[in-house]
């Protein structure tokens, strides 16, 4: 994938008018790939529903982190057909054993940076005490990351993918991350749910950063 690809915001703690938020993170890339599915599944339903999306072109979810904001939607699940689920590794064997329990579910493991069908790749998981994979995205304006939390270190995360490329895009959560001169370069910044300091960031650099909402529309 390297043409014009789009990000819906699908669960945010933000929310445009029309649409509702929640404590979580849920995106979908290219109208084929769910990225976390927030906290719950009617809200994300809802806001599916707002965007007037089908669930027919969703073949690949990617989970990043086993917390219940960015995993408490996977029954939309139900709602899919085939369709191939990444995982860091680390997950719990009762959610990894609730996954397979969908008929339509092809369970994927992630240990070390792979690619992902369609033009995507996955960091890996990486991280400690919370172990969370990363999704990069190659589109026309390069390489975007997505992040569920970034509680392994945006920074770290931004290093690994580098090595795919030139990053010139990030969105998702940055936790506590601090080091926002890494962002001077990035030509799109866009600090969602749990970024401690979303202000700071959007007012340090107004001309590439976006504000994050469920409801929320981006180019890559």
């Amino acid at each position: 994938m390297s043409g014009r690809v789009d990000l819906k915001v699908l669960y945010d703690n933000e929310a445009k008018e029309g649409f509702k938020g929640g404590w979580g993170f849920s995106c979908l890339v290219g109208g084929r790939l769910l990225f976390d599915t927030g906290s719950d599944v009617s809200t994300l339903l809802f806001n599916m529903r707002r965007f007037d999306l089908g669930f027919d072109g969703i073949g690949t979810v990617v989970l990043s982190h086993e917390h219940g904001d960015h995993v408490g939607g996977i029954e939309i699940l139900r709602n899919l057909g085939p369709v191939n689920v990444f995982v860091p590794v680390s997950f719990s064997d009762s959610l990894k054993a609730r996954l397979r329990s969908y008929s339509n579910v092809r369970l994927r493991e992630v240990d070390k940076a792979e690619e992902i069908p369609g033009g995507f790749f996955t960091t890996g998981e990486l991280g400690t005490l919370v172990r969370e994979q990363s999704l990069v995205v190659r589109a026309h304006k390069g390489l975007t990351v997505i992040t569920g939390c970034s509680h392994p270190g945006l920074e770290r995360i931004l290093g690994l993918a580098s090595k795919l490329g030139e990053i010139r895009g990030v969105v998702g959560g940055f936790h506590d991350f601090n080091m926002l001169d890494i962002l001077k370069s990035m030509d799109l910044i866009v600090p969602c749910h749990c970024t401690r300091r979303k202000r700071e960031i959007l007012r340090l650099y107004p001309d590439s950063s976006v504000e994050c909402s469920a409801g929320c529309r981006i180019e890559l």
